[in-house]
């Protein structure tokens, strides 16, 4: 009996230092359930500078290139509005789920980038990311409400939004260093 209780807590103590491990981009990430809606809230640190990191959030149809976007397309321009036309697409217990949504973005140049879905599969999309500057970073920060449309148990989509949702934030980080890094802009 003490064996397996040995091995458990070195399993256990396994499992909580691979959470604690530190990424490169300091990650960090907090989902908390409120009624039918999640409360999405994720920063990271990337090494570029403030104008970089706004026009790689604003890179619309360049979201194709984050993990689960399977199309985005700028339907119009108004000032600093911008609708965009989004495809989703992630796997959940092995059946592929599509989600179309059709969201306006309100930009703040080098600060804030609002948005909100006008129509969708989802009953409730809002959020922001804002930008601050620090020291030859720009940390990220995405706050946001989601409510869900689905037949999927509630326990399901808690455990996909929980698990998928890192692996996205990680790539974004991944793919904002690289685009940072190996492109020059026309920043200032």
């Amino acid at each position: 009996m003490k064996r397996i209780l040995g091995i458990f807590l070195f399993v256990a103590a396994g499992i909580v230092l691979a959470q604690d491990v530190p990424n490169p981009y300091d990650l960090k990430l907090a989902i908390a359930r409120t009624g039918d809606r999640f409360q999405v809230s994720a920063s990271y640190e990337v090494p570029i500078t403030v104008c970089e990191a706004f026009a790689f959030i604003t890179d619309y149809e360049g979201a194709k290139s984050f993990p689960g976007v399977v199309d985005s397309k700028v339907l119009s321009r108004l000032g600093n509005k911008v609708r965009v036309a989004r495809l989703l697409e992630e796997r959940i217990l092995f059946m592929p789920i599509e989600m179309r949504s059709e969201l306006e973005y309100v930009e703040v140049p080098n600060k804030v980038l609002l948005f909100e879905q006008l129509s969708g599969d989802t009953k409730y999309y809002k959020g922001s990311w804002r930008l601050s500057p620090d020291k030859g970073f720009t940390t990220f920060k995405y706050d946001a409400q989601v409510e869900p449309n689905s037949l999927l148990p509630s326990a399901v989509i808690e455990f996909f939004i929980k698990n998928i949702v890192r692996r996205q934030f990680e790539a974004m980080a991944e793919l904002a260093s690289l685009k940072g890094s190996s492109s020059p802009r026309a920043c200032k």
